[in-house]
């Protein structure tokens, strides 16, 4: 689980940090609808809660403990993967909030730069976030009735 998070924040933070660097003046555009495109995000995943990057943040330390606190009695590796990549996601965001300019407490804003055009605006961590959700409910729905 922590070896899954620290991959996913280490790739998060560099993908912003290259973002940040290349897509200020410009977008890229890639292959359909899909573009780089740097958007500032002071909300949740997805642009959801605009404005609300503190209460957000709060939310997200709670998620990072639970994570760590219940993660280690997870007993098989696809549980393992996919809460590593809910705590990656988590933290690469937060990260975000604590380490960016921002206004107020915990108020950096998120960097997301993937644009799909008819897809809010996200990153890497966003995407982990999301694949490990989904995961997450795909394992447990295949866990024994005892083990849930």
């Amino acid at each position: 689980m922590v070896a899954v998070a620290a991959i996913v924040v280490i790739a998060d933070q560099l993908t912003k940090w290259w973002a940040v660097r290349t897509l200020a003046d410009h977008d890229v555009d890639l292959v359909w609808t899909l573009r780089l495109h740097l958007v500032r995000n002071s909300g949740a995943a997805f642009s959801v809660g605009g404005g609300r990057g503190g209460l957000i943040a709060i939310v997200a330390i709670v998620v990072v403990l639970v994570l760590i606190a219940f993660g280690w009695a997870v007993g098989d590796r696809a549980g393992a993967v996919s809460l590593g990549l809910v705590l990656g996601g988590a933290v690469g965001n937060l990260a975000d909030r604590v380490l960016r300019d921002g206004s107020g407490f915990l108020g950096g804003r998120v960097v997301d730069f993937v644009d799909l055009q008819w897809w809010p605006v996200f990153n890497v961590a966003d995407a982990s976030l999301v694949v490990g959700g989904l995961l997450l409910v795909l394992v447990s729905a295949k866990a024994p009735a005892g083990a849930r």
